[in-house]
């Protein structure tokens, strides 16, 4: 089954076995608990919906679909994936090694959560080449944890050398996907052993519903994130199951629309003469245009600039935008804008962010579906209110 049939219809197959309605969509079962006939029997195997629930089911069905995956976990928010997963395959004086450049809040929940709470150990690396994450390898390393692209500088690392590396030591290798989405790349096909999500981006895509995903495919790593999600409880409401199963079904042709605008959006960018540099992975400009190419289908929605100046013209810059809305996260219809020095990054030490390239002159941005034309006419007279 191809990627644009699974997003609509796996999960979501009309039940006609007897009482079935043939629900083209699958029912919101908001009952909290599930009442059974026999006590050591619970009906249809569902007890309470912290533990299963019929319209989660069905949206965890999707999502490993999409990731070629065999398992999928549904979460209340892309950082409760990250903590499940970090729980799950984390002991104390455990050694993490990740990249450099991270979205603010995995970087929080590094350093000022598990690092005090657990004594894990971090180790922050260039992983643009895979020998600085071989290098960084220590006997008590666990995990391997990668974005790529990254948040927000969009550098790359290659999933396929990492996990051949990660593999010989028997370590975990867990990427973010959220960037790219499972329409652009799939990490599991390059040998990663986990792939999170921020669901609350481009799976559901209309900023309307929070949550996260982890995919799996080794069936024991899956019943230990189980084991942990239930007992913690950062499951994701039947609801907000619902809301992302059918935004999930518009995913390829918002992947492809998104992708068209970042393109203009960055081409333009560069040529620019208030812009510095533009950091977009489908730009020949890129560091890693090439395995850009080789490790993904399309380069996605999401780009960074410098704007020539410092904080005085980017604020300048984003306040005065119309169409673009200054928020944080990314991956919805519309276009979003935002700061990652005072937004997304703001909890990450000022000297920590410039070290990996997040100055006061960063701009971010995520590309919506709108006419490219109005979006550029809109930065380009937001640029004309800096000096």
């Amino acid at each position: 089954m191809r990627f644009e049939t699974k997003v609509i219809h796996v999960g979501e197959e009309p039940d006609f076995r007897e009482g079935g309605a043939g629900d083209v969509v699958v029912p919101i079962h908001l009952s909290t608990t599930f009442a059974r006939l026999r006590v050591d029997e619970p009906t249809a195997g569902y007890e309470y919906s912290r533990t299963s629930n019929p319209t989660r089911d069905a949206l965890e069905a999707r999502l490993a679909a999409l990731e070629n995956a065999e398992f999928a976990l549904a979460f209340s928010s892309g950082m409760a994936a990250e903590t499940i997963l970090c729980l799950s395959v984390l002991r104390p004086g455990d050694h993490v090694v990740t990249f450099d450049d991270l979205y603010g809040g995995t970087r929080r929940l590094f350093d000022r959560v598990l690092r005090s709470s657990t004594g894990v150990e971090f180790s922050y690396v260039d992983a643009r080449s895979h020998e600085n994450v071989r290098a960084a390898l220590r006997d008590n390393t666990k995990l391997i944890w990668l974005e790529t692209p990254t948040n927000p500088i969009m550098k790359l690392c290659d999933i396929k050398a990492i996990a051949e590396i990660a593999k010989e030591r028997g370590i975990v290798t867990a990427v973010d996907n959220t960037f790219m989405s499972p329409f652009f790349q799939k990490p599991l096909d390059h040998g990663a052993d986990v792939v999170v999500h921020s669901t609350s981006k481009y799976l559901n895509g209309h900023s309307d519903s929070i949550g996260g995903a982890i995919m799996v495919s080794d069936e024991k790593l899956y019943r230990a994130l189980k084991f942990s999600q239930n007992s913690v409880g950062a499951i994701l409401s039947p609801f907000d199951s619902y809301l992302l199963l059918r935004g999930i079904k518009t995913l390829a042709v918002r992947m492809r629309a998104h992708e068209e605008n970042a393109r203009l959006i960055a081409e333009h960018l560069e040529s620019h003469p208030k812009v510095e540099r533009v950091f977009y992975p489908g730009l020949q400009s890129h560091q890693q245009h090439e395995l850009a190419k080789r490790q993904t289908s399309g380069h996605g929605g999401m780009l960074s600039f410098e704007i020539r100046g410092g904080l005085r013209e980017a604020k300048s810059f984003l306040e005065h935008l119309e169409l673009f809305a200054l928020a944080e996260s990314l991956g919805g219809v519309e276009s979003l804008i935002e700061h990652p020095a005072l937004m997304t990054h703001a909890s990450i030490p000022r000297a920590e962010r410039e070290k990996v390239g997040v100055g006061d002159n960063l701009i971010r941005i995520s590309a919506g579906i709108e006419s490219a034309e109005d979006l550029i006419e809109d930065l380009d007279a937001a640029f004309g209110h800096v000096a």
